[in-house]
C-alpha cells in the first residue's frame, strides 16, 4: 500500500496487520553527466514499491531531499543543512508513531544521509528515554538499510562493473535508474562518451572542494557502462534483499 493513494480508514484497517512503514530517502543531487539529478531518490523509491509487491508494507512518500551540501558547486542540487534533515525525519516518524506506526524501516539512496539519520535517531529514541515523549505508546524502532550495499547488490554490481562502479554517479544506480525511466535514461546515454572513462578517487569535502577534484561530479566510476538491462538485474536483486531485510526487522524482538 502506498500512503499517498489509500484513505485513512485504509491505515487504520493495515495497521491492524501491521506496524512497520517502509519510508524511501535520497537526495536531490548531481550525478555526473549522464546521471539523473533524482537518482538518489529514485532508487529507493523504485525498490520500495517491488518490495510493497513482495511483502504487503506500506510505503511512506520519498524524502527526496537529503543531506547534499558537498554537491552545492553543480546546477540543479538542492540541501538540507544536517540539522534540518534530523528535524524532518523526527516530524516524520513522530506524526506516524502517533498514529500507530512503531518501525520505521528507511530505504536510503544516498551516503550523505546515513550519519545525519543516525542522529535522527538518537533524537527520537532520546525523547523516550528522558521521558519527554509525551506518549505511552510503545517507542519507536528505526533502521536505515542502504539499498546499494547488501551482499547480493555489492555481489552483483562486482560482476557487472568491477571497479569502474565507483562510489558515486555508480554504473549501478544509473543503470537502476535508466530502469525506472527508459526514455530519459536513452535521451542521457546518446551524449555519453565521458574523459577520463573512470573518474578521480578523492575525500568528501565542502562544494567547491568537490567541484575542484571531480569537476564532471563522478567519483571512481563509468556509468557509461549502465543499461536497462542490468538495471532490471539490480532491481529484482534489490527487491529480494531488501524484502528479506524487512520481514527480518519487523520479526525482532
Amino acid at each position: 500500500m502506498r500512503l499517498q493513494t489509500v484513505t485513512w480508514q485504509e491505515v487504520e484497517s493495515y495497521l491492524e496487520g501491521s506496524k512497520g512503514v517502509i519510508i524511501p530517502i535520497g537526495s536531490t543531487e548531481q550525478h555526473g553527466p549522464t546521471g539523473f539529478v533524482g537518482t538518489d531518490a529514485i532508487c529507493p523509491e523504485t525498490i520500495a514499491k517491488g518490495v510493497m509487491e513482495e511483502t504487503g508494507a506500506m510505503i511512506a512518500p520519498t524524502l527526496s531531499i537529503g543531506m547534499a551540501q558537498h554537491h552545492m558547486a553543480f546546477t540543479g542540487t538542492i540541501t538540507f543543512r544536517p540539522t534540518t534533515l534530523i528535524a524532518v525525519i523526527r516530524d516524520v516518524v513522530e506524526s506516524l508513531h502517533r498514529h500507530g506506526f512503531e518501525r520505521f524501516f528507511f530505504l536510503n539512496g544516498h551516503g550523505g544521509n546515513i550519519a545525519t539519520s543516525d542522529a535522527a535517531f538518537s533524537e527520537i529514541y532520546a525523547n523516550f528515554s528522558l521521558g519527554v515523549s509525551g506518549t505511552d505508546r510503545s517507542p519507536p524502532r528505526c533502521t536505515m538499510v542502504n539499498w546499494f550495499d547488501g551482499p547480493d547488490i555489492e555481489t552483483l554490481s562486482e560482476e557487472l562493473y568491477g571497479e569502474a562502479n565507483g562510489a558515486h554517479a555508480t554504473a549501478a544506480e544509473v543503470s537502476l535508474t535508466y530502469y525506472a525511466y527508459p526514455e530519459d535514461g536513452a535521451r542521457i546515454a546518446r551524449n555519453s562518451k565521458l574523459e577520463p572513462e573512470i573518474a578521480p578517487w578523492g575525500p568528501i569535502r565542502d562544494a567547491d572542494d568537490y567541484r575542484r577534484r571531480f569537476p564532471d561530479g563522478r567519483i571512481g566510476s563509468d556509468p557509461t557502462l549502465a543499461s536497462v538491462a542490468d538495471g532490471k538485474r539490480l532491481y529484482d536483486t534489490a527487491v529480494s534483499e531488501v524484502s528479506r531485510r524487512y520481514r527480518d526487522f519487523l520479526a525482532e524482538d
